[in-house]
């Protein structure tokens, strides 16, 4: 049964949005990690599974991206507590998966990238679980930060009433910082 996703799409668009901030003279600062709650009593074990990414805020993410594709990550809990991360997303009409390691740090519910040398634009990048009830959705931001937020379907009523003014708000984004990825129906049930 999938459980719910929301992740690839935030290290994708972190290490983007790390080139865009080079080329882009207009971004809203991306606030301090720091500033992102991080889910007490992290439960690693209810984390895992796959979830469809059904929103993005980031200080890169406009909103006429209004044909980002909705895709899938798959977090896959390994033996030391790290997880083997899957995202699957459609691009070029083709199936492209992206595949990283997310090991945990001294803090549960954050993690830093484990296989960093494959990203050489990226000195580091960390990840942190804001918000999650383990079954219905998941607020995640990357070191950027870029909140995503998934659910374990397509069409999860919850994702407006988590995204819109306090949690994006407190981090300085805006309305037109926020994107909720077109439901597709190739690539992201392949998993």
């Amino acid at each position: 049964m999938p459980r719910g996703l929301l992740w690839l799409g935030l290290t994708l668009l972190g290490a983007l949005q790390t080139q865009a901030r080079d080329s882009t003279p207009n971004l809203i600062p991306a606030p301090p990690l720091s500033r992102v709650p991080l889910q007490p009593n992290f439960q690693d074990d209810q984390f895992q599974g796959k979830w469809y990414v059904v929103g993005l805020a980031g200080n890169a993410i406009s909103k006429e991206d209004k044909e980002f594709k909705m895709y899938t990550t798959n977090y896959e809990l390994k033996e030391d507590r790290s997880y083997n991360v899957t995202s699957t997303l459609l691009r070029n009409q083709r199936c492209d998966y992206f595949v990283r390691t997310f090991v945990q740090t001294s803090k549960p519910g954050q993690f830093s990238l484990g296989n960093i040398k494959a990203y050489p634009q990226l000195q580091s990048y960390t990840v942190r679980v804001a918000a999650t009830d383990y079954n219905q959705f998941r607020l995640v931001a990357s070191a950027a930060p870029e909140p995503a937020m998934s659910g374990p379907n397509m069409g999860m009523p919850v994702r407006p009433l988590l995204f819109r003014v306090p949690f994006v708000k407190s981090l300085g984004l805006t309305d037109d910082n926020i994107v909720f990825p077109v439901p597709i129906d190739k690539c992201i049930d392949d998993q």
